[in-house]
């Protein structure tokens, strides 16, 4: 690889760092070329972009970006990597888990994951993630809390002013 290519390389996995709140970097060593396809369609179906980078050129861009940010992603920079961006934090987790229940293997291995600011290291940390809350989850049950209370007091209110209505109607008409 050129420097030229390897700077290509670093501005187009800024952009993704940049664009993106959760990545997750996952170890895909073990797999075959038809299991990477697989991961691959399986992440394009999802809208997940999944890219496969060389450890020293993702610690450059991720360096270059906000080096204390990612500083917790690091030491999971070996091997082979492959990083999966997505909107949704869950996601990622999710093609991980069917994927492996598909083969009936441990692989691909969660080496970190980074989701909204926060750092998740190591594999154990699937199952957890594969159960995070999306922003649009966690916007709804708010909507539902918050609904509930206020159709029980809107409907008492309605309640007592048909009440007050009728019994001043009814004083109207003596």
């Amino acid at each position: 690889m050129t420097k030229d290519q390897k700077n290509e390389v670093i501005e187009l996995l800024k952009g993704k760092f940049a664009q993106y709140n959760n990545f997750y970097i996952a170890d895909t060593e073990s797999l075959s070329v038809a299991q990477v396809g697989k991961l691959r369609r399986a992440c394009f179906s999802k809208q997940v972009e999944m890219k496969v980078a060389k450890n020293t050129l993702i610690k450059k861009a991720l360096e270059s970006l906000d080096s204390e940010k990612y500083a917790g992603m690091y030491d999971s920079l070996h091997k082979v990597t492959a990083l999966m961006f997505s909107e949704n934090p869950k996601e990622p987790a999710l093609i991980i888990s069917s994927f492996r229940k598909e083969s009936n293997g441990d692989k691909p291995v969660l080496k970190a994951a980074f989701i909204n600011g926060d750092v998740y290291m190591g594999d154990n940390n699937l199952k957890a993630l594969t159960q995070i809350k999306t922003k649009n989850e966690l916007i709804g049950e708010v909507i539902g809390l918050l609904q509930s209370p206020a159709k029980r007091v809107l409907a008492a209110l309605l309640h007592h002013h048909e009440q007050k209505a009728g019994g001043a109607e009814a004083a109207a008409a003596e």
